[in-house]
């Protein structure tokens, strides 16, 4: 209790993370595609999970005192919804869907985490975060518009599969910080992994990853697929769960409406040009994440 107190008077750490953490997942999604030629949906799900775990392996055994046995369902639970069953649903809905519309509903996350915290973890319902979710939202639509990248078809049945992963996202943000946000973040999220990385290894050994992976001719996408478990799944995990801890679950969530940004930054990198939208949209994502952990800092303060 007082380690998330301690953690609430430094804010400007939760938004370096968020920041961090953004990046990493915005960049994950061009390397999901680069995996996607060479392995399969399922290997590329269960295998960046798998490899993920194999580097959990020495802090899971260090930290194996910090994690009471009671915590374990927790942590299955935060395996199942946060990392194995979102994996699968987000590899196979990128394989039919265009990224205005993933990006659309990926934005749902924060909605999500705020409608099931409020129904069934008894989460105070407060009017600025709701303000801020609704501004997150808005300027999300405005760069995900902006990219041009097809109409929104929302009758995609594919796009259901991105829809139950937003869901799910609500239900693992909302145990970690009801049941989980106590723990020490690596330890926390190394047991977690102990968990996803037999599931995924049983799925893999029906597939032909393991053949594959070790073949010469597949080096770089094996490595893109390393890097892909290792930093987007591995090290982004831990700075999120931190960054539960040191703000609150619905301030992590909204790391989604950053995603949008990365993408047109990644498009500036490389000449393109930002309009006007696009900037008035960013500036009204960077309002709304602010007003979504504002409220929860001068709550903290008040207690």
């Amino acid at each position: 209790m007082s380690k998330v107190n301690d953690s609430s008077k430094s804010p400007l750490q939760a938004w370096i993370l968020l920041v961090l953490v953004a990046l990493t997942w915005g960049t994950s999604f061009f390397l999901i595609k680069k995996s996607l030629i060479t392995f399969s949906v399922t290997e590329v799900a269960a295998g960046r999970l798998f490899l993920a775990s194999l580097f959990f392996i020495p802090i899971m055994v260090s930290s194996r005192r910090q994690i009471p046995v009671d915590r374990y369902p927790y942590l299955l639970i935060s395996s199942l919804t946060g990392f194995v069953i979102p994996a699968f649903l987000f590899a196979l809905a990128g394989t039919k869907l265009n990224s205005s519309l993933s990006g659309m509903l990926n934005s749902l996350s924060p909605l999500f985490t705020l409608v099931i915290g409020v129904v069934f973890f008894a989460q105070p319902r407060r009017p600025v975060q709701i303000i801020g979710i609704l501004l997150g939202l808005l300027g999300s639509s405005f760069l995900i518009f902006s990219k041009g990248a097809g109409a929104l078809n929302i009758a995609n049945p594919y796009a259901f599969l991105i829809l139950l992963a937003t869901v799910l996202y609500g239900i693992n943000i909302n145990t970690i910080s009801r049941h989980l946000s106590h723990l020490p973040s690596l330890a926390m999220t190394s047991w977690t992994f102990a968990f996803t990385g037999p599931i995924s290894f049983v799925i893999l050994f029906f597939t032909d990853f393991f053949p594959k992976i070790t073949l010469a001719e597949n080096f770089q996408p094996s490595l893109i697929l390393l890097a892909l478990g290792l930093v987007g799944s591995g090290l982004a995990s831990v700075l999120f769960n931190r960054i539960v801890q040191l703000a609150s679950g619905l301030f992590a969530a909204s790391v989604t409406y950053l995603i949008p940004i990365v993408a047109i930054s990644w498009g500036l990198f490389d000449g393109e040009r930002i309009s006007f939208q696009q900037y008035l949209g960013m500036g009204i994502i960077l309002t709304g994440i602010y007003l979504v952990n504002r409220r929860e800092r001068l709550s903290i303060a008040k207690n």
